[in-house]
């Protein structure tokens, strides 16, 4: 596949690695000769200097050759006349666009982006996806991620494991002996910054990051044998108060409506249009670091913080703070790549990274064969995949022990009409099933052709 990625920040340079690790044909559009020639050199890809919006420039990347463009530069409008471009004097058949200010976003200007207007196949709305992100781990008390399947009957859950789990050194086949009417999978384990796709004869460790599907109704009991038992907040302090914080306190007071949230916003004017937003909520002015504002408050008292400025630092600063002053559980937004490897050590409970959540969303679109939906998993190193299987793929028709599964790849469970079912060994996949699947990053592309549709298909 050729792509035309437009945009060499964070998520253009990561969606554009992926995709050149996996074998597309990648070209790479920026402003700047600094990022393109550190993105051609770092990845094999192609660079290009120059306006992703200008048609010379397009033309030069190849967009009459190209199946997609991926605009996420820094300014939405040259991510929407750069697909309009591709659209208008190239016919690109997919366009992408990472669209942040939420008043291009309203219900009442959807008419937009279509052909007649600018032609735009698929939004990626940043701010909207990283506070349904946050939101979904404060539903999950315990758990660094969470991603709900199946009208949220089923769930893939990351778990940190601590000293007192009680299955640590425990052989993953035995836990089915001990827990036998327990419905979940360990699809995945990070141990040691390393991810690795365990078998039955696998065991768990402390400080072992692991992925588990479990059906939704069995997850209290799940997190418990994990040694997770902690409460749904019903405090929560929110610092930071642009649009992913706005957005989210929305979805708190929608959701659960008996929290009892705080937010505090450095920013007056904000401060003040945050408060006539939402109702039933305290917002304080201030800066989030301040003593005073922390005392007023409460931090000490939240069973959650969650630090959402647009600085790193301030957010980490602010999360562990709140912790030493006695706050349960610290969420915190942290852009910059460099501080993935402290975070863990610094006592934060769980590090959202915009840039992950981006990738996840593209990635969505991008992936080839019957893929449903598609998930990127700390930092790229795997992905949670939905994909329905054909009648021609080799899955169809035999139990799960019998198939040669490619290394790096898990099934983690079966949607068959309304019934979700936990893969096991015996377990058989029929054609028209929806299978959620774990798989590394040097998986993925075989996971594309276990899902492709065969010209005999048809």
């Amino acid at each position: 596949m050729k792509v035309i990625v437009c945009g060499a920040g964070l998520v253009g340079s990561t969606i554009a690695r992926q995709l050149a690790a996996e074998g597309n044909e990648v070209t790479m559009i920026d402003v700047s000769a600094d990022r393109a020639n550190k993105a051609a050199e770092s990845y094999d890809l192609r660079a290009i200097v120059g306006h992703a919006s200008h048609p010379d420039v397009l033309e030069q990347a190849g967009a009459s050759e190209a199946d997609m463009l991926i605009a996420v530069t820094f300014a939405d409008e040259v991510n929407m006349v750069a697909c309009e471009v591709a659209h208008a004097l190239f016919k690109v058949p997919t366009k992408i666009a990472r669209i942040r200010a939420q008043g291009y976003l309203r219900p009442e200007w959807s008419d937009l982006f279509n052909e007649k207007h600018i032609s735009i196949d698929f939004i990626i709305s940043p701010e909207i996806e990283v506070a349904r992100a946050i939101h979904r781990r404060i539903l999950t008390p315990g758990a660094f991620d969470m991603i709900p399947f199946a009208g949220d009957r089923l769930r893939l859950v990351g778990i940190r494991l601590e000293e007192d789990c009680p299955v640590l050194n425990t052989p993953l086949r035995q836990l089915t002996g001990l827990f036998p009417d327990l419905a979940l999978n360990i699809c995945g384990i990070i141990r040691h910054g390393a991810m690795l796709v365990p078998d039955a004869d696998d065991h768990l460790e402390a400080d072992d990051e692991i992925y588990i599907c479990v059906l939704s109704a069995h997850l209290p009991r799940a997190m418990r044998i994990f040694g997770h038992e902690e409460r749904e907040a019903r405090r929560i302090v929110l610092s930071g108060g642009g649009n992913i914080g706005l957005f989210l306190a929305r979805e708190i007071q929608e959701s659960q409506p008996s929290v009892l949230l705080k937010v505090i916003e450095a920013n007056r004017e904000r401060a003040e249009y945050i408060a006539s937003a939402l109702k039933n909520a305290v917002v304080l002015h201030g800066d989030a670091l301040d003593q005073e504002i922390q005392q007023e408050a409460k931090v000490g008292a939240a069973e959650t913080i969650i630090a959402l400025t647009n600085d790193d630092e301030v957010n980490i600063l602010t999360s562990l703070l709140a912790k030493q002053a006695g706050a349960q559980r610290a969420i915190t937004l942290v852009n910059n790549p460099a501080y993935d490897t402290l975070i863990g050590s610094l006592g934060i409970d769980v590090v959202v990274n915009p840039r992950s959540t981006t990738v996840s969303s593209i990635l969505q679109h991008v992936r080839r064969g019957r893929i449903r939906a598609v998930h990127s998993l700390y930092d790229g190193a795997a992905e949670a995949i939905e994909a329905e299987a054909q009648q021609t793929s080799a899955l169809v028709g035999k139990p799960l022990s019998e198939l040669d599964l490619p290394d790096g790849l898990k099934i983690g469970a079966i949607l068959r009409g309304d019934t979700v079912e936990i893969a096991r060994g015996d377990s058989e996949i029929e054609a028209g099933d929806r299978v959620i699947l774990f798989a590394r990053r040097d998986a993925v592309k075989k996971v594309e052709k276990l899902f492709a549709v065969r010209l005999e298909f048809f």
